[in-house]
């Protein structure tokens, strides 16, 4: 979780959403990224789709079964779909997000009846901290 902190903190630096990600297999990171979406003029451009995208290039697949998500917020209802997709075995989050979220708020996306695949989820991970980098990212842009 130390490196979806650090990949959250370098966002912040390119005056992004502080939120990063890294996905795990087998015990090594396989890919990690942080917010890029006023970078790459992209709203997709989250850091769990950043990381899954590098992640599925550079097994040369789109599935990354058997790999774990760690994130420094609850993903929203787009990137949960995106995990989901992956089939991605677990998920790991810090904080969660009351307005955004779409794992254990909002949408509930693995909770829906037309989920495919759901990922183990733990929230919690690293709360404080996460929670920490972006109160201090946006008291700063107020």
């Amino acid at each position: 979780m130390e490196l979806a902190l650090e990949e959250a903190r370098r966002a912040a630096e390119r005056h992004e959403v502080p939120i990063g990600a890294v996905l795990v297999l087998d015990g090594e990171v396989i890919a990690s990224a942080g917010n890029r979406t006023r970078e790459l003029n992209d709203v997709t451009a989250h850091a769990e789709v950043l990381a899954i995208r590098a992640a599925s290039a550079k097994l040369g697949s789109e599935r990354l079964t058997g790999a774990d998500l760690y994130v420094t917020l609850e993903p929203c209802a787009m990137c949960a779909a995106a995990i989901s997709f992956a089939r991605i075995r677990r998920l790991y989050y810090g904080a969660e997000d009351e307005k955004g979220g779409g794992v254990d708020h909002g949408g509930r996306f693995y909770s829906q009846p037309t989920c495919h695949h759901a990922p183990e989820v733990y929230s919690g991970l690293a709360e404080q901290e996460s929670a920490a980098i972006l109160k201090a990212f946006f008291q700063e842009k107020r």
